[in-house]
């Protein structure tokens, strides 16, 4: 199993998440043939207590996978009072397969259960079916469409309870 990982909470803008990114958008522009997630985010959205950044370090000390919630409430784009929104989940393919999303999706829920967070939403996309897999198995359902891509035909938007 994922021996030696160890999860450590990071400004979403530490170079590591930075280089993550980079790589995930990549993986976007190519599943998608587009732009890769051209959502505003800001690295306050992820200080605590508003949220959380989360990186995955390999026993070498390489980052390997990466997650954040951050707070939303109801407003026009289709969020509702209470909601916490998970971003950025990212496994490099080198670790995919080790359960490492499964545990960062843990935590990340635990930690937005902390914060008295009510449902922790998602958007993804059907280009995306290991991730789509990953959260039905996690517990996760089939929601109205909110966020940036909600009027996109492609986009895939999920929710579950933390109360």
């Amino acid at each position: 199993m994922s021996h030696g990982i160890e999860l450590r909470a990071v400004p979403y803008d530490h170079p590591d998440a930075v280089k993550l990114n980079d790589q995930v958008q990549l993986e976007y522009q190519e599943r998608y043939q587009g732009e890769g997630d051209a959502t505003p985010l800001d690295p306050a959205m992820f200080a605590p207590p508003r949220g959380l950044y989360l990186l995955a370090y390999d026993a070498a000390g390489s980052p390997v996978a990466s997650g954040g919630w951050r707070r939303q409430e109801a407003n026009d784009e289709g969020y509702s009072d209470g909601d916490a929104e998970l971003k950025r989940m990212y496994v490099i393919p080198e670790a995919r397969g080790l359960g490492l999303a499964r545990r960062i999706l843990a935590e990340l829920e635990a930690d937005a259960r902390a914060a008295a967070r009510t449902r922790m939403v998602l958007e993804t996309g059907d280009q995306q079916p290991e991730a789509i897999a990953l959260y039905l198995s996690s517990g996760y359902a089939m929601c109205a469409k909110f966020g940036y891509y909600r009027d996109y035909d492609s986009s895939r938007c999920m929710a579950k309870p933390l109360a």
